[in-house]
């Protein structure tokens, strides 16, 4: 297969960009927002990266072009295949099943026919895409058999694979019945990432079960074919996160603090604002979170209207029916805590089944006192880290699931198991009535993590691990272009830390205005 000419190609689902397509057949685009972009696009720019993704349109058939410095590469998508490929493989089987087996996952040999036929188009479009001896990161499980199809196709480029979900027990795993062919596609990646170490584990065991293949520590040996040496694949845990800096200074903006006052107006001024914000998903825990705050609030512990919720469910997979299920049981539930304890005027939980604008969420995030991340399974839980970049002023407290990837780093979070309803319940009002200096102390903890470790660090992290994989044959290096990912990956001991300028109690916060925050 002819090489491309891009050092560096990420394949995706989705392309970066959201494209409308204007009556004169025009093409228009706007960056989409995430932590993936964010962190990957100046390095693209940098090197004239290509993207290869879905466009989010059916049937779009378009040549590769350029957009927001990088070249992207549509692969096209048909009605039915969307239907297949991702509403149903991707988030009827692997999701549920990935998720621990929260509802059951339903197992088609039509999905999995057409999950195939897709994965082999993105690898396609990646090999036709990169250059030789260049890069390619794959994420997510939608695309876990492209690193095998790829390597066939293009044996010179190194192939890494990221997994942002968790990745399940082998109790669990072997049930899909094409375990073994989603092993081998994972297994032709170089390096394969996953959120915790539990899930670089889960898939080492995986291995060990369903191949015969050599697995020592973190390593995989894939025997050598024809006149191929043998290789090894490296799986490891590379956990996430946001653009810290940037959302901390979204945060400061003095309209989203004057925004973040307004808000507790316009709710009545309650003593204690309690908020969760998800995609409305069943691995998210949403039920369990009002069924606390529903006995709290029978128990007398709390009271409307000194206290109230804020839940923010944004759309998701509307098409799928479990969504739709869940969408009903999570409004039937406001419906009775609002009936059996607001007051007029006054709801004990306002719930809102919309997405909102980052400035928005910045705003709701400075409003509450308390943030509550209660997901029965995550891979990481990146609005837990938002919440804490946006409490510069070290103000208030994160009750966050233990079943998050984010548990993990975030270690001065109150945590809980979502499943004890009485355990929850207790840790919330710990939470709402936490004294000043233990909250200052517990925040300033969890500011030092997610502000140290953001999504830039995450990105170079991996390439750097990448960069140490077996190289490519030297006459397949362009000796005049410079290699991506060659800087080794970041430690503490060689990277400044960037909690050296947030606040102490001694130095001024948003209770005392800054310079930064007046400007």
């Amino acid at each position: 297969m002819p090489a491309g000419e891009h050092e560096f190609v990420v394949v995706a689902n989705r392309l970066p960009v959201d494209i409308t397509i204007e009556d004169d057949g025009s093409l228009s685009w706007e960056r989409s927002p995430g932590g993936l972009v964010t962190a990957l696009a100046p390095l693209m720019q940098k090197n004239g990266g290509g993207w290869v993704g879905w466009s989010g349109k059916v049937g779009f058939e378009h040549e590769p072009f350029d957009a927001e410095g990088m070249r992207l590469c549509p692969v096209p998508l048909s009605e039915g295949e969307i239907a297949r490929y991702y509403e149903g493989f991707s988030n009827a089987t692997l999701w549920p099943l990935y998720h621990d087996v929260i509802v059951p996952p339903e197992f088609h040999r039509a999905w999995w026919n057409t999950y195939t036929s897709v994965n082999r188009r993105f690898a396609t479009a990646a090999a036709e895409a990169v250059a030789p001896g260049g890069t390619v990161w794959v994420h997510d499980y939608q695309l876990q058999l492209v690193p095998s199809v790829l390597r066939m196709l293009r044996p010179d480029v190194k192939i890494g694979f990221f997994n942002h979900i968790p990745f399940p027990p082998v109790e669990i795993f072997t049930q899909l019945p094409w375990r073994h062919q989603v092993v081998e596609g994972l297994l032709g990646a170089d390096l394969v990432g996953f959120q915790r170490p539990g899930d670089a584990s889960n898939f080492l065991r995986a291995v060990r079960r369903l191949t015969d293949l050599q697995v020592r520590g973190p390593q995989v040996t894939v025997p050598g074919r024809w006149s191929r040496p043998d290789r090894a694949v490296r799986a490891q845990a590379f956990p996430i996160s946001i653009d810290s800096t940037a959302f901390e200074e979204l945060a400061r903006r003095p309209d989203v603090l004057e925004r973040a006052k307004q808000i507790r107006v316009e709710l009545g001024s309650p003593d204690v604002l309690l908020l969760g914000v998800d995609r409305l998903d069943y691995t998210k825990g949403i039920r369990h979170r009002l069924k606390a705050f529903g006995e709290l609030l029978e128990d007398g512990q709390l009271r409307v209207p000194e206290a109230c919720m804020v839940q923010v469910a944004s759309p998701s997979r509307e098409r799928v029916e479990q969504y739709k299920t869940l969408r009903d049981e999570v409004e039937v539930t406001v419906g009775r805590i609002n009936g059996d304890y607001g007051a007029l005027g006054r709801a004990a939980v306002h719930y809102l089944h919309h997405s909102y604008p980052a400035t928005e969420m910045a705003a709701l995030y400075r409003a509450a006192d308390v943030m509550l991340v209660t997901s029965l399974r995550d891979g990481m839980n990146l609005v837990a880290k938002e919440y804490v970049a946006a409490r510069s002023d070290l103000g208030g407290a994160l009750v966050l699931s233990e079943f998050t990837g984010a548990a993990d780093e975030l270690t001065h979070a109150l945590t809980i198991n979502p499943h004890d309803i009485d355990g929850t319940k207790a840790t919330v009002m710990r939470a709402v009535n936490m004294d000043r200096k233990e909250s200052r102390r517990r925040m300033r903890g969890l500011r030092r993590r997610v502000m140290q470790h953001d999504v830039q660090r995450w990105a170079d992290d991996f390439l750097g691990y990448l960069a140490m994989s077996v190289p490519p044959p030297p006459d397949l290096r362009p000796p005049e272009t410079p290699r991506l990912g060659t800087q080794p990956p970041a430690t503490d001991e060689n990277r400044p830390d960037p909690t050296d300028e947030q606040p102490t109690d001694e130095q001024p916060t948003d209770e005392q205005p800054t310079s930064k925050e007046t400007t």
